[in-house]
């Protein structure tokens, strides 16, 4: 999928919120192949765009003082494309749920606001503009899917549906598919052993040849499995957390279509 024909309420790009940024980097070019390249913030500082092969896989930013003092954990959060992060952002808290950010500017590339839905899981609203901003939805490839990790399913099927069009299909196990402009976006499903059940979080996968080998360099640099690999829908999905405790997955199949 390329900006040109992302939808609106699509996933684009991901940021991860870490109170390490050098750490964060060195792992996941170790573990990925990643590259970083440093980018002027205005007010917010400096924020890092992480690239696979040129693509642009997500940004990483340092946690704010104010939530590093809250000692808040460090997350990935995923940008949901819509047209008026402004008039999203208020149709979320009249949803229901938390504005964390006010919508603001990110030199370049676009406007963007980070809210809470009324389950916990924390998500950005992402207008984008300018070059940059379509940099930032053009390689969604290279983030294969994403899980809502939560006990308050309907919860958040019924925010997200009002908010973005979402549908969705639920299977016999409960899990739901995420089902956006005709196509299956994303999972919201219990969560696993040692994913934890005190408050809903968002995942995104990247791809992997094999996640048994990748699982042993997550451990040898500093990281851990918060789920073995597992055989799904989706295909071969492992999730881990990075050594800050940020939770991502790996997956081996391509996308679900």
């Amino acid at each position: 999928m390329t900006a040109a024909t992302c939808a609106l309420g699509d996933f684009g790009w991901v940021g991860l919120a870490t109170s390490d940024p050098a750490d964060a980097k060195a792992f996941y070019a170790r573990l990925l192949g990643w590259q970083s390249e440093d980018l002027p913030a205005g007010e917010l500082g400096t924020y890092t765009i992480l690239r696979h092969d040129g693509g642009v896989v997500a940004i990483l930013y340092r946690q704010t003082r104010e939530a590093r003092a809250a000692r808040a954990a460090p997350h990935w959060t995923p940008n949901l494309s819509v047209e008026d992060a402004d008039a999203s952002a208020l149709r979320a808290k009249e949803l229901g749920g938390a504005l964390l950010r006010d919508p603001h500017d990110l030199p370049g590339a676009g406007r963007v606001a980070a809210v809470r839905d009324p389950a916990g899981g924390i998500v950005s609203l992402w207008q984008p503009s300018g070059r940059s901003g379509r940099e930032l939805l053009a390689d969604v490839d290279v983030l294969r899917w994403h899980d809502l990790i939560t006990t308050e399913g309907d919860r958040a099927k019924s925010f997200y549906g009002e908010l973005l069009g979402w549908h969705y299909e639920t299977d016999a196990s409960g899990s739901t598919t995420v089902i956006n402009a005709g196509s299956p976006i994303a999972t919201i499903r219990e969560p696993r052993e040692r994913e934890g059940a005190g408050s809903s979080c968002w995942i995104p996968y990247f791809p992997v040849e094999n996640t048994q080998r990748v699982q042993f360099e997550v451990e040898a640099t500093g990281g851990y499995v918060l789920s073995a690999p597992f055989d799904g829908p989706t295909g071969r999905s492992a999730v881990f957390a990075d050594p800050q405790g940020a939770s991502f997955g790996l997956l081996e199949a391509a996308r679900a279509a």
